[in-house]
């Protein structure tokens, strides 16, 4: 047996061993593109890292790949963190992923999403809590760089369009590490002043430059402002947190002064305007006042306030005769129900039939109308139309 001949196993073994024993492969940080993205039912992700030029087979096991905070895709552009090694029963070498995040501007972007999405949730960005602008401010405060294009062209703005509006710098870092904290210190700084309006921003720039609007102490910090507050951050099409929190989102600083302040010229006009509208509506009401004044005053009425009292006269006497002849009336009608009941109980009076020779016999106080009611030898009392006779009854027939 030729013992020069090695088998394919063994030397992808040996391979595999000098790979791995080689410290400069054992961790490697990488970047490159994802293609032929799998995802193993265990939770193993597969997939090839690439360039302009070349591949890399890629393997990160599922004990890696649940610590990932995107979901990979074809076509991102990642870094990768992992070990060099080869894998001996195809012969291939590939990197093993411990590691992995998007490149560049695609973690930036995952974060803003993340806080934006963190924040609409509690209602930071409710249009029913943003504050009201004033029309007419008179004193403003501005939170950005002292120095710059920005704080320049606000304040140029401003004094054009509305010279009457006091404006006060409260500097700060917009860019850097630091800029955030600064940012915050100088918007509680300004709520210590009677500000009506506050303008908070920078000029443009890339994502990284204006990261500082996207955290989230900047974010709390506006929405915690009692006055009202316009973000001015970069250009038109950028858009930070700073912007969603804001009472009110300008596309530019230039744009948040406009917004913030009118031209004084046509405020102006409008009160001038309204001054001609105030003075024509008095002229015409006291032209109307006067014409019912007129109008009154020539009245038949006014002109002979006695006919006024003759007519209620005239009436008052009205009002008497029929209230006289309804009592007539009535009384009339009384008298003559009296007459006929008096006549009535005439009638029925037995005095005025005892006038014409009729008696009453009694015998202790029960009336008697039969003899046979009577006893031979009682005593009767007989009353007659004038006085009363006591008798004895002698005999009954």
């Amino acid at each position: 047996m030729n013992n020069k001949y090695l088998t394919i196993s063994q030397i992808n073994e040996y391979v595999k061993m000098r790979i791995d024993s080689d410290a400069n492969l054992k961790k490697i940080f990488l970047k490159g593109e994802i293609s032929n993205f799998k995802n193993h039912t265990r939770g193993h992700l597969y997939f090839t890292l690439k360039d302009d030029n070349s591949r890399l087979s890629a393997v990160m096991f599922s004990s890696s790949a649940v610590n990932l905070k995107f979901t990979p895709e074809d076509g991102m552009n990642v870094l990768v963190e992992g070990r060099l090694s080869c894998y001996p029963a195809q012969g291939t070498y590939q990197i093993y992923v411990d590691k992995m995040e998007m490149d560049g501007l695609g973690n930036l972007y995952l974060e803003y999403e993340k806080l934006k999405k963190k924040l609409s949730e509690e209602g930071l960005f409710d249009e029913l809590r943003k504050k009201p602008i004033p029309k007419y401010p008179s004193k403003i405060g501005i939170v950005t760089a002292s120095t710059g294009a920005a704080i320049k062209d606000i304040l140029s703005t401003i004094k054009r369009r509305y010279p009457i509006c006091e404006t006060i710098l409260f500097p700060s870092l917009v860019q850097g590490a630091g800029a955030a904290p600064d940012i915050v210190k100088q918007i509680n700084k300004a709520q210590e002043y009677d500000l009506d309006i506050l303008i908070v921003g920078r000029g443009g720039g890339s994502i990284e430059d204006l990261w500082a609007f996207n955290e989230e102490i900047v974010a709390r910090a506006i929405f915690e402002s009692k006055i009202p507050v316009i973000s001015a951050v970069g250009h038109e099409v950028d858009f930070t947190i700073a912007d969603y929190v804001a009472d009110l989102r300008a596309p530019t600083p230039t744009g948040a002064a406009e917004m913030a302040v009118p031209v004084l010229s046509e405020v102006i006009t409008s009160i001038e305007n309204l001054k001609i509208r105030l003075r024509e509506n008095i002229l015409k009401t006291l032209k109307q006042s006067e014409l019912r004044f007129n109008k009154v005053k020539d009245s038949f009425i006014l002109s002979n306030p006695l006919a006024m009292y003759e007519v209620k006269e005239e009436k008052l006497n009205n009002y008497i005769n029929v209230l006289n002849k309804y009592i007539n009336d009535i009384l009339v009608e009384k008298r003559h129900k009296l007459n006929i009941d008096l006549n009535s109980l005439k009638l029925l009076n037995p005095v005025n039939i005892m006038e014409k020779g009729y008696s009453l016999v009694k015998v202790k106080d029960k009336i008697i109308s039969k003899a046979e009611d009577l006893n031979v030898g009682e005593k009767i009392d007989i009353k007659l139309h004038k006085g009363e006779v006591i008798a004895e009854v002698k005999e009954i027939k």
